[in-house]
């Protein structure tokens, strides 16, 4: 054993495109993602898991990349910022357009995590996953109210150095309403 490197191809669906790419099985999803498939939208920040500037939608979740061993990670559903759609599958997605619209952002360097977060907690939300601000007795599984409390702490775990929060939730809010 000893300083044996393993390898495994990994049959992956990045962005709707299928992939099998062959990863040393101590890469991380992040990793595959920009040095393999050259998809460089998600960022590595901390390395950590407490930025959020990793953060991609696992199988329709958000999930910090970063973190992730993507041999662990057979036959998932990835989704990058790169591969954020309109429903239709032609156009800019109406997160991205609202952050566009609201000025949600500043030096860019945390927008692709802010995106994919800000789209899973909106479907989150829709399939009725509490937060930790959720009120006390509302029903599990029905659509959870997007109040601004709401909004940021679904957020929270993505910082943005620049500050831009209060139009990042202004461009949430504008997609639910």
């Amino acid at each position: 054993m000893g300083t044996e490197v393993f390898h495994s191809e990994v049959p992956l669906t990045v962005n709707g495109e299928p992939c099998r790419p062959t990863v040393d099985h101590r890469s991380t999803l992040l990793d595959v993602l920009r040095e393999q498939l050259g998809l460089t939208g998600a960022k590595k920040g901390c390395d950590h898991g407490q930025c959020g500037a990793c953060t991609v939608l696992v199988d329709g979740r958000r999930a910090n990349s970063c973190l992730l061993l993507a041999v662990a990670h057979e036959g998932a559903d990835i989704t990058t910022v790169e591969g954020l759609r309109s429903a239709d599958g032609e156009g800019t997605h109406p997160v991205q357009r609202a952050f566009l619209e609201r000025d949600a952002f500043q030096c860019g360097y945390c927008t692709p995590g802010q995106l994919c977060s800000a789209v899973g907690a909106l479907a989150e939300a829709e399939a009725g996953h509490p937060s930790h601000v959720t009120a006390p007795g509302t029903v599990i599984g029905s659509p959870a109210e997007l109040t601004r409390e709401e909004i940021r702490e679904r957020l929270s775990g993505n910082l943005c150095r620049c500050g831009a929060y209060p139009h990042i939730v202004e461009a949430v809010e504008d997609v639910i309403r």
